[in-house]
């Protein structure tokens, strides 16, 4: 048996659907999938029960205490980390826990796939150019998933308080000691509108300067205009879709400085546009 974590604040339409894709074609005992209703007003634990999670309720908000747990409640490893909102099917979780289990694989993830029915033509462009960015040095975060060894797991739990989960996971494990799964794909919904764009980049930028005063930083290489020309020149990207990224860039810069300076939090929230 592996453990599937499932941290899940007012989640109730799409949480059931996402435990039914994974134990979908399932052996039986093969997954026990645990959902944390962290501080929900909705019927997340109902639907999720139905689904055939067990569910752990807490009333404390943020998702890594939703984390913690979930992990607590575990009792095999590897161990799966499943975003409510992202589908993995049964298939993909095999092929991540046999990767977890190879010799020197502390932490894997799979490569996601972008659900982009109901995406705004803007938005479009601008998940087509993060995308291209980031297929060269793809890792473990923005993939909605991750999975664990024991050895793995102890390097990284008890998860500290941190905004950006998959980014302090990522950031725990060498090059050598991590590995996307090619023949693993989790479905991700995008944000569909420019708002709800800008206000996950915010949180990603926050999250990464936290991760980054931890000690953690993310990336070993911070990308640069030279990739986004690099995709430009191989015609990888439209000038009209480099443009749209570019601006949007600028607008979340400055929006994230002027939070910063405010000192503004960043909470654990929903985005509703992929709901």
């Amino acid at each position: 048996m592996a453990t599937v974590v499932i941290p899940a604040h007012n989640e109730e339409t799409v949480v059931g659907a996402g435990v039914e894709t994974l134990l979908d074609g399932a052996e039986p005992g093969e997954f026990e999938v645990i959902v944390v209703a962290n501080a929900c007003s909705d019927r997340t634990a109902e639907v999720a029960r139905k689904a055939g999670a067990r569910v752990v309720e807490t009333e404390r908000p943020g998702k890594a205490n939703a984390l913690r747990l979930g992990d607590a409640a575990c009792r095999s490893f590897p161990r799966v980390y499943l975003d409510a909102d992202v589908r993995l099917s049964a298939a993909s979780a095999r092929a991540l826990i046999a990767a977890a289990r190879r010799p020197g694989v502390l932490a894997c993830a799979p490569v996601p796939d972008m659900d982009m029915a109901g995406v705004g033509w803007l938005s479009r462009r601008l998940h087509k150019v993060q995308e291209r960015l980031v297929e060269p040095t793809r890792g473990l975060a923005g993939t909605g998933v991750y999975v664990l060894s024991e050895e793995g797991h102890a390097r990284v739990f008890p998860m500290p308080d941190v905004i950006s989960d998959d980014g302090y996971v990522h950031a725990s494990f060498a090059p050598h000691e991590r590995v996307v799964v090619p023949e693993a794909r989790s479905l991700v919904r995008p944000s569909r509108t420019l708002s709800a764009n800008l206000n996950r980049r915010v949180r990603v930028r926050m999250g990464n300067r936290q991760l980054e005063e931890l000690g953690r930083p993310v990336s070993e290489r911070r990308l640069s205009l030279g990739d986004l020309w690099a995709l430009l020149r191989a015609r990888r990207v439209s000038p009209l879709d480099a443009g749209c990224f570019l601006a949007v860039l600028v607008m979340d810069k400055v929006l994230t400085r002027l939070r910063a300076q405010r000192g503004g939090q960043v909470s654990w929230g929903t985005d509703a546009t992929t709901r």
